[in-house]
């Protein structure tokens, strides 16, 4: 079995979370600082990471989770914790 497990993507479920801020532009500001690199994940990004898996190339994979979170898991960072949550 694999998985594909995305980091905050810039998705309209969290354009609309963002929207009910008192100050949106600020809110998006801050939550991409607390981005390992800086932005948010793209939906694209997430969608090629399962478009592999259920392609022929990835045949020999398994077992694997891909991180599709710009690096957050990789540097130790937990989302929630650096969202003050």
């Amino acid at each position: 079995m694999n998985a594909v497990r995305p980091g905050t993507a810039d998705s309209p479920r969290v354009g609309r979370l963002l929207d009910q801020s008192p100050d949106p532009a600020a809110e998006r500001a801050a939550l991409e600082a607390r981005q390992a690199h800086g932005r948010l994940v793209s939906p694209n990004e997430v969608a090629q990471a399962i478009a592999y898996l259920a392609s022929p190339a990835s045949l020999s994979t398994a077992g694997v989770s891909f991180d599709v979170d710009g690096g957050l898991l990789a540097l130790g960072l937990k989302q929630n914790a650096a969202a003050g949550r």
